[in-house]
């Protein structure tokens, strides 16, 4: 309705702004929230379908900073952007920032053109699993751990028994068919934009620049100046955001302040390995 009534007016009051929603997709992917804003279907749902309801917009640019994590949620919120691309008809242009790297580039995966910048990290295409093993500690510290079980597996990869091999294989194998997974959606994705290189699924990253020549990105450049080259000076970019609640709990003055417990700094410290990975 409005786009008609602003063509009936002279064109020197006419509204010529063409709208592209941007929305954010950063953070480490999990499904769990904690201190730190991670990042998952739960948390960008609303702000993706905003995005796309936007009648007026020819394309909706995600911006993607992320160093992986949860490939569920990575899956997730890939499918979920290629769903409503479909539904409303919509190009996805996908920017990166610093990073976007194992599920990260997974998201990625789901823009019609990819843009990196010729500094960001790119890649990671494998699946990794890392944890401790506490089973000296325990005993020097005189603890006596009982754990009872209806099931021989129940316990698989328990961090608190000595490391079994059938289990490390077992493991492996859900590795192995995850890689796949995301190795189908890079081919299907990518395509023929792909240049042959075995390194591309080993897990490794490089720049944007060498993501580029490998066909992992489509080109380099930043938001603004790639929106107005494809849709003209005109292109106004709009950032979407999704309404976010924040656990609080009342402080000893009577003032809220954020709830923070020790599973929370336990996340944050994993969250900042992840990224550090990456020289981040």
């Amino acid at each position: 309705m409005l786009s008609r009534l602003n063509a009936l007016l002279p064109k020197r009051f006419r509204n010529t702004d063409i709208p592209i929603p941007v929305v954010r997709l950063a953070g480490t992917i999990s499904a769990a929230s904690g201190f730190r804003p991670n990042l998952n279907l739960a948390g960008v749902a609303q702000a993706l379908e905003k995005a796309f309801k936007i009648k007026d917009a020819p394309a909706v640019a995600l911006l993607v900073n992320s160093p992986g994590g949860a490939p569920v949620q990575s899956r997730l919120i890939y499918e979920r952007i290629r769903s409503l691309a479909a539904e409303k008809d919509k190009q996805v242009l996908v920017f990166v920032e610093d990073v976007a790297a194992s599920g990260g580039y997974m998201i990625a995966l789901a823009g019609d053109e990819i843009f990196a910048d010729a500094t960001s990290v790119v890649g990671s295409i494998g699946v990794v699993a890392a944890g401790f093993g506490f089973v000296d500690l325990i005993e020097k510290i005189g603890v006596e751990r009982r754990v009872y079980t209806a099931g021989e597996n129940k316990v698989i990869l328990d961090p608190f028994q000595p490391k079994k091999q059938e289990d490390v294989d077992h493991l492996t194998t859900l590795q192995e068919d995850i890689h796949e997974v995301f190795i189908d959606m890079v081919k299907e994705r990518r395509g023929d934009l792909l240049r042959e290189d075995s390194e591309i699924f080993s897990g490794l990253f490089w720049t944007g620049s060498k993501a580029r020549d490998l066909g992992l990105v489509d080109g380099l450049g930043d938001l603004r100046s790639i929106l107005k080259a494809k849709f003209g000076e005109d292109a106004k970019p709009k950032l979407i955001a999704s309404e976010r609640g924040f656990p609080f709990r009342k402080g000893a003055i009577g003032v809220d302040r954020p709830y923070i417990s020790a599973s929370d700094i336990l996340s944050s410290l994993e969250d900042r390995a992840s990224w550090a990975r990456y020289g981040l």
